[in-house]
Parts: structure tokens; C-alpha cells; sequence
């Protein structure tokens, strides 16, 4: 009884084939999964809009739309993209495989199917996808400003505190979008440059910077992770000017105008408290000044005029 208590893990079947869909479903129930059906791409597509799968077994030929564009698009959604992909072909050619696994597929199975391979593949794949999952668990945790994108651009995953900074930094909640070509032309500059070059950017590329990336290294398949830290503002400059700053104290200055805490702002500009400590003494100095609340009324008053 108290094994039937115990959630179960969803697998999402994408097979055109009735024999197959039939075979496949009753293996995998009797194997202790849940099981959703799907007949085409499109259909695969709308129940992920509903229902978010552990794992995805996707027939690789299908008609009007086949599995390594049915997966390209599953991939787009960030919300199902961590989601793992086996795929289920007759194509054993090279390049049908690599085809797969481009296309964001983890695996892949030749039919006929041997169910004993298939049960301990989605065993060992569900289990990265839990180790995965709880490492993002633990860097929002920590308050990581920490994002992961795909080569072209789009947002696979976020923490938390990195989306707000995204979010501040544009002012907008589609910030992360407008990004993208910024991200993509970067990715494909290094990529021609065998992975060398300076492993940082700013965006945008050019005029004062909102956000800076560093690059952390690839983590996985089409999977690039960037530590982000705010950049100058306009804003930032104009208190540089006025009270002879230098561009981190500046920047400084502009988190304490808006409120921020000490903590606060060494988590948006990547440095210790103790640093952010040091930048104020030098701030309180320059504007004449004893405390954080003062210094926040003389950044506002230039703020507001700039």
C-alpha cells in the first residue's frame, strides 16, 4: 500500500504507431510509470503546455512533423527543456543518430525496442535529470546570479536572483529576449575562434554597459553557463562625474540610491561585503558625508536631475 502512495514518475510516449503506442504503454505501467500518449509532434507539444513529463520517449519518424523537430521545439520551452529526450528510431546511419542527439535528444533506441534497455536507460536518465534539478535547487539557494544558455541565445535555465538583475538592468521582463542575438554572436565568435578569446562580454556591445557576462564554461548539451554582474548606467556616469567616483563606487552609490543592501549589492556586482564596505568608506569620504542614508539623498537629487 504504501508503494501506491508514492508519486510516479511521468513518461511522455510520441509514437504514430497504435502496435507501438500499445506494447511501449503496458511495458512501462507495469514498470511502475505513469504514462502519457501522444500520436503526433503537435500533440506532444500541446500536452507539455499542460503537464510537464519526467521523460520523453519520441519516435523519430512521424509524418507532417518528425521527432528532431517535434524535440527542437520541445527544447525551446524553457520550462520542458531540462526534460530528458529518448529517442526511438529504426535509422541506425551516423547521421541519423547525430541528427538526435543535435536536435537536444539525450539517447536513442533501435527498434524493435528490448524493454529491459529501455527500463534501465530511463532509469539512469531520470536520475541525472534529479541530480540536475537539484543543483539548480541549490545555486538559487545561494542567490547566484547564474544563467544558462543555448547557442542561439535563448534561456535554458536562471536562478531567481539572475532574472531580477536581467529584469533591473532592461527594465523590462523580456529582457533575457532582447538579449539573445548578443548572446548567439558571441557563442558562434568563440566557437570559430576554437574557444579562445577574452571569455567575457557585455551587453549591449556597445554604449554604456547594462550587464556583464563571464563566461563558466559549457555543462551541458547546447547548455552554456555565464555568471552575470550589473554594468554602468548612464545614471552610474553622472554620479561619477559629480562627485569624482570611480566607475565601481559609481555603481555602488546607484544600488544604495535605489535601496539596496550591503549584501544586496555585492551579490548584483559579484563582490564581498567587505569589499562593498571599502567602496562606501571612499563614497562617504568624497561626498561629504557620514552615512548610507545621506549618501542615498545626494545620489537621488543628481539622479533625478540626470
Amino acid at each position: 500500500m504504501a508503494d501506491a502512495l508514492q508519486p510516479r514518475d511521468i513518461v511522455l510516449l510520441v509514437d504514430d504507431s497504435p502496435e507501438a503506442l500499445g506494447f511501449l504503454t503496458e511495458a512501462l505501467e507495469q514498470s511502475g510509470f505513469s504514462v502519457l500518449i501522444a500520436t503526433s509532434g503537435q500533440a506532444a507539444l500541446s500536452i507539455v503546455g499542460r503537464i510537464s513529463p519526467d521523460l520523453i520517449l519520441l519516435d523519430a519518424v512521424m509524418p507532417t512533423m518528425d521527432g528532431f523537430e517535434t524535440c527542437r521545439r520541445l527544447k525551446a520551452d524553457a520550462a520542458v527543456a531540462p526534460v530528458p529526450v529518448i529517442f526511438m528510431t529504426g535509422l541506425t546511419e551516423t547521421e541519423h543518430v547525430v541528427h538526435a542527439l543535435d536536435s537536444g535528444g539525450v539517447d536513442y533506441l533501435t527498434k524493435p525496442i528490448n524493454i529491459d534497455e529501455l527500463r534501465a536507460r530511463i532509469r539512469v536518465h531520470l536520475a541525472n535529470a534529479r541530480s540536475a534539478r537539484s543543483a539548480r535547487v541549490a545555486l538559487d539557494a545561494t542567490g547566484r546570479h547564474l544563467v544558462a544558455f543555448r547557442a542561439d541565445g535563448g534561456v535554458r535555465w536562471s536562478t531567481p536572483q539572475a532574472s531580477r538583475l536581467i529584469s533591473e538592468a532592461t527594465g523590462r521582463d523580456d529582457g533575457a529576449d532582447l538579449m539573445a542575438p548578443v548572446v548567439a554572436g558571441w557563442m558562434a565568435t568563440r566557437g570559430k575562434q576554437g574557444q579562445g578569446g577574452e571569455a567575457t562580454f557585455s551587453y549591449p556591445p556597445s554604449g554604456d554597459a547594462l550587464l556583464h557576462f563571464a563566461f563558466l564554461g559549457a555543462i551541458g548539451a547546447d547548455e552554456y553557463l555565464f555568471r552575470l554582474t550589473a554594468g554602468a548606467k548612464n545614471s552610474d556616469e553622472a554620479l561619477r562625474r559629480s562627485f569624482a567616483l570611480t566607475a565601481r563606487e559609481s555603481e555602488v552609490l546607484a544600488w544604495i540610491a535605489k535601496g539596496k543592501s550591503n549584501r544586496d549589492i555585492g551579490e548584483i556586482l559579484g563582490l564581498s561585503a567587505r569589499t562593498v564596505n571599502k567602496h562606501l568608506e571612499q563614497i562617504y569620504v568624497k561626498l561629504g558625508v557620514e552615512n548610507r542614508a545621506s549618501a542615498a539623498v545626494k545620489a537621488a537629487n543628481v539622479l533625478h536631475e540626470a
